[in-house]
């Protein structure tokens, strides 16, 4: 049993490194869009670049069919847009006084 699944996580592993990571992808450009629509340029530049760097590393990525690090820095884009969303949302909430 140990070898069968051992053999199941090893195909697993293989077959997410050669399929393009199409839903990470449109996840980490829905991120990046929605910390965009919340002024992040203004209010965290910083995650907000880095998201699009790392987007724009895993198109890059998916070009030369390196889809296991392609699909990596899609994740890392949709973290650091994350970030930025919600570093946005929390510059732009009224301070009490």
């Amino acid at each position: 049993m140990p070898r069968a699944l051992l053999l199941l996580l090893v195909s697993i592993a293989v077959a997410a490194c050669t399929t393009p990571p199409v839903q990470e992808m449109s996840d980490a450009r829905q991120a990046i869009a929605a910390a965009e629509q919340a002024n992040a340029a203004k209010f965290a530049p910083e995650p907000l670049n880095d998201a699009r760097r790392f987007l724009a590393d895993a198109e890059r990525q998916i070009q030369e069919e390196a889809y296991g690090p392609a699909r990596m820095n899609a994740v890392r884009a949709k973290n650091r847009a994350g970030q930025a969303l919600r570093a946005s949302h929390a510059a732009a909430e009224p301070k009490d006084r």
